[in-house]
């Protein structure tokens, strides 16, 4: 287990706490929940880059090909 110790402006932290948001299970599912968003975020920035670079798709018989080529580089 890892301990977090957050400093927050009295107020947020007062409404924070009354609305049950600093139990350690609301913030657990807060920060995953974060973190799937942020990979999600990434996710598409990611195919957004590769939209941009304007090369041709490749065909189904490449798409073969590189597949086969790894696997049998594992099996090496």
């Amino acid at each position: 287990m890892y301990e977090i110790k957050l400093t927050l402006p009295d107020g947020l932290a007062r409404e924070a706490q009354a609305i049950g948001l600093l139990d350690s299970g609301t913030l657990e599912r807060l920060l995953r929940e974060e973190i799937r968003r942020r990979r999600v975020n990434q996710l598409f920035d990611a195919a957004n880059q590769l939209a941009a670079l304007n090369v041709s798709p490749l065909t189904e018989a490449e798409v073969e090909a590189e597949i086969q080529a790894v696997r049998a580089a594992r099996r090496a």
